[in-house]
């Protein structure tokens, strides 16, 4: 039914393709509908990809994970997140870049590896959350997970890894490790092992991390799109959303992904602070006095380490 072909055994994204297109189906209560390419306008500079030679995925063998980065003017890095993503042992993996219309090498980088990424294209956007949008849409896997340019996966059995033993019927969140490094890619920190997932760690923090958690396309499908008025706090938001009937999240002590320390909130604590505050009462995650107090508190530790230092 497939017509499984194998036309380069080097990388994660073309061990096993089809070339038949899948079929994308949409339920009358989802949030959007799955497409295979982008709707034409005349900002659009390029897009190319393996779907425009033919070549598709699906996860009739096994579940198909879907790898989104987002990039503007990311040449220093881009080349190594890329790599990371198609030296994987697992042989299901769908790469889609959205590019926000660089000025610099970057486009020059993807087309070399045009051959090995199933989606790319380059336009301007609307920030970081539109250009996520634009690739959850195009996403055909079963799960979707996020990686900048300057991030990557820890080593090459990492999706292997995260895979492994999980039900994607069932299993609407994979959350792993993430190893935190300084622009020079120095090791920062690890973040901590959490055998099981609470809830109520939500109320304080954004407790999966974003480069280490991968989330069910159904998810998507049912809470919607990130919101794009959200600066900082998009991954965050998205989750809260569910906070009251949250479902059923796999965690692996798996250092699955490295997360660069030059990104967007970088050095802009407060500002995420004052977001997370917001989008915490917007979701109603809890009593309103409840928040306050939080957030007050979040405020003075974040004080009392800065004295500290």
């Amino acid at each position: 039914m497939t017509n499984r072909r194998y036309p380069d055994q080097r990388y994660s994204t073309t061990k096993v393709v089809s070339t038949i297109a899948p079929i994308l189906y949409t339920q009358s209560d989802d949030f959007f509908e799955s497409r295979l390419f982008l709707e034409k306008n005349e900002t659009r500079l390029e897009e190319g990809g393996l779907r425009f030679a033919g070549y598709y995925k699906n996860s009739e063998f096994k579940p198909l994970l879907t790898i989104i980065t987002a990039v503007f003017n990311g040449e220093k890095y881009l080349e190594d997140t890329i790599l990371s993503v198609l030296s994987q042992t697992y042989d299901n993996v769908e790469f889609i870049i959205i590019d926000g219309g660089s000025t610099d090498g970057t486009l020059d980088i993807i087309k070399k590896y045009d051959y090995s990424i199933d989606y790319w294209v380059s336009e301007p956007d609307a920030g970081i959350s539109d250009a996520f949008n634009k690739g959850v849409q195009l996403a055909c896997g079963d799960y979707i997970n996020f990686q900048g340019d300057g991030d990557g996966f820890y080593a090459q059995d990492s999706l292997e890894n995260m895979i492994h033993g999980v039900n994607p019927v069932e299993d609407l969140f994979i959350s792993g490790r993430i190893q935190r490094v300084c622009p020079d890619g120095g090791e920062m920190y690890l973040s901590a092992v959490m055998p099981k997932f609470n809830k109520i760690s939500l109320l304080f923090r954004m407790s999966m991390p974003h480069q280490g958690l991968f989330t069910s396309l159904k998810y998507f499908k049912k809470y919607g799109l990130f919101d794009v008025n959200n600066t900082f706090c998009m991954d965050y938001e998205h989750l809260l959303r569910a906070y009251h009937d949250f479902p059923n999240v796999v965690m692996k002590n798996v250092v699955v992904a490295k997360w660069r320390a030059d990104g967007l909130g970088n050095n802009r604590e407060l500002d995420i602070f004052k977001e997370y505050h917001k989008i915490k009462v917007d979701n109603k995650i809890a009593a309103y006095p409840i928040l306050i107090a939080i957030n007050l508190w979040t405020l003075f530790k974040y004080r009392i380490k800065k004295i500290i230092k």
